[in-house]
């Protein structure tokens, strides 16, 4: 997604608490001939938000898009859950968005465009055992994108989920380097492959754009076919 709105021409403020990748990804995104800038920030964090929101608008001004794509999955049995863990996944996939759309919404108000994308998840329609931490924290997601979207239909900023379904990232390692999980759940997708992250990327640029301003409070399913069966 970064990359693909470098491409669009956007300035990047990119955000992680892995400072290397970070680096990684704004010389990326520089070579396409646009602007970026890294903040090492766990989302989950109030103080680090408040930080990050001050530190962003200091190098670029008043944000026009915001993508919170912080993510973890934790599998295993409910009975086997830790409150910590179950926590854990709360905190990074629903309080993150929380406090990250609480942060920078005010400035981005008064603009008469702005865009939200929440990476949401096709757990947030459908489950699997072993996931219920994860179905739980995206199912509120996509409820949590629904009622910002009205909140912040008189804005002009529209507000959307986009829910990817298998896709070879570093969430599904596990499956990916297991030759017989991996066997397993190509044989469950409709068109026999995993998602490139290249497609969400090209669907973030739309969403952003103004083609989609007629477009918000919905959920973009990109799945291979996986929901439709």
């Amino acid at each position: 997604m970064a990359l693909a709105l470098a491409e669009a021409g956007a300035k990047l403020a990119l955000v992680s608490r892995n400072l290397e990748q970070l680096k990684t990804t704004a010389v990326a995104v520089r070579q396409l001939g646009t602007d970026a800038d890294v903040f090492q920030t766990d989302v989950t964090d109030e103080q680090q938000v408040r930080r990050l929101e001050t530190g962003v608008t200091e190098k670029f001004g008043n944000p026009h898009i915001l993508i919170n794509n912080a993510g973890i999955n934790l599998r295993k049995p409910v009975t086997d859950f830790a409150l910590d863990e179950w926590r854990q996944v709360m905190d990074t996939n629903v309080t993150s968005v929380f406090l990250m759309c609480r942060a920078f919404l005010p400035r981005m108000k008064g603009n008469g465009y702005g865009r939200i994308i929440n990476m949401t998840s096709i757990m947030s329609h459908v489950a699997l055992a072993g996931r219920a931490a994860y179905c739980a924290s995206k199912t509120a997601l996509l409820g949590f994108t629904r009622a910002l979207a009205l909140e912040l239909a008189p804005e002009k900023i529209t507000v959307n989920g986009i829910s990817p379904g298998p896709f070879a990232t570093e969430l599904n390692a596990p499956i990916l380097q297991n030759q017989e999980l991996n066997q397993q759940f190509i044989s469950k997708i409709p068109l026999g492959r995993w998602g490139k992250p290249e497609e969400v990327g090209q669907l973030a640029v739309y969403l952003c754009s103004e083609d989609a301003s007629y477009i918000t409070g919905t959920d973009f399913i990109i799945d291979g076919g996986w929901t439709a069966q």
